[in-house]
C-alpha cells in the first residue's frame, strides 16, 4: 500500500453525503458541522498515514511488540527502538511522544492501554479513555494538527471492540468540544477488519451527528 495523505482521506461530513447518513433520533451529542471535517474513518494500514503523528497501542517498556506495536517500529526502523530506551518506559494510560523516523508520520505518540479484564470493567474503561485524552492533549502541546490513533487495546489485550469504539469517541467529542480542540485539524480513526470499520461507521453518528433533516413539509406550513 502506497503512502494515503490526508487529502486522500474523507472526512466524516463528506462520508455522510457520501452513503446519505441521517442523523440518529436521539444523537448523544448535539450537531456541529466543524467537527465533521475534523474526522474521519479509515481502514488500512496505519504505518502508511502521512499525518503529524500516528498513536501507538504500545506495551508499558515502549521497546515493540506484537499487533500495531510491532508494525509501527518496524516500519520506523531502529531509530525509534532507540528513542523508545531512553523514555523509560510508561505506565498504563499515559502517552509519550517520540520522532517518527522512516514513517511517514513525523511523530509517534505511545500510548498503554489497559489489559482487559470484566471484573475490573470500571477501571479498565477509566485507563483506556486516559489513553485518548493523554494522546491528544499531547498533541494539543507539541503543536500536532493530524492524529491517527488504531483502536487501542482491542487486539491482544482483549478489550471489547464495542465498548473501546465508544470511549474512543466519548473521548474525542469532548477534547473537539474543548478549547484546545479547536487546533486539531484532523483526527482519523483507523481500523484494520471489515467488521471493526462498520462498526465505527455505525456509531459515529451518534456522537458526531450529520446535519438533521429539513422539517418535512405540510399543507398547514
Amino acid at each position: 500500500m502506497s503512502v494515503r495523505t490526508l487529502q486522500h482521506i474523507p472526512t466524516l461530513a463528506q462520508a455522510f453525503v457520501a452513503a446519505n447518513i441521517q442523523a440518529p433520533d436521539p444523537p448523544a451529542a448535539h450537531h456541529n458541522p466543524i467537527l465533521l471535517r475534523q474526522i474521519s474513518i479509515w481502514q488500512g494500514d496505519i504505518t502508511k498515514l502521512e499525518v503529524d503523528a500516528i498513536v501507538n497501542a504500545a506495551n508499558r517498556t515502549l521497546l515493540g511488540g506484537g499487533g500495531v506495536d510491532g508494525a509501527i517500529h518496524r516500519a520506523a526502523g531502529p531509530r525509534l527502538l532507540n528513542e523508545c530506551q531512553a523514555l523509560d518506559g510508561a505506565e498504563t494510560g499515559e502517552a509519550k511522544i517520540t520522532s517518527g523516523y522512516d514513517l511517514p508520520a513525523r511523530h509517534v505518540l505511545h500510548t498503554v492501554g489497559p489489559v482487559y479484564s470484566r471484573s475490573k470493567d470500571a477501571e479498565c474503561a477509566r485507563l483506556l479513555a486516559l489513553c485518548y485524552r493523554n494522546c491528544l492533549n499531547l498533541a494539543y502541546a507539541k503543536n500536532i494538527k493530524s492524529i491517527a490513533f488504531p483502536s487501542i487495546s482491542t487486539g491482544l489485550y482483549g478489550y471489547p471492540i464495542r465498548d473501546a469504539t465508544h470511549i474512543a469517541m466519548t473521548e474525542t467529542r469532548k477534547f473537539l468540544d474543548s478549547p484546545q480542540g479547536q487546533d486539531i485539524e484532523r483526527v482519523v480513526f483507523v481500523v484494520f477488519l471489515d467488521t471493526d470499520k462498520d462498526l465505527y461507521d455505525t456509531l459515529a453518528p451518534l456522537y458526531f451527528p450529520p446535519s438533521p433533516p429539513p422539517p418535512a413539509y405540510s399543507e398547514a406550513d
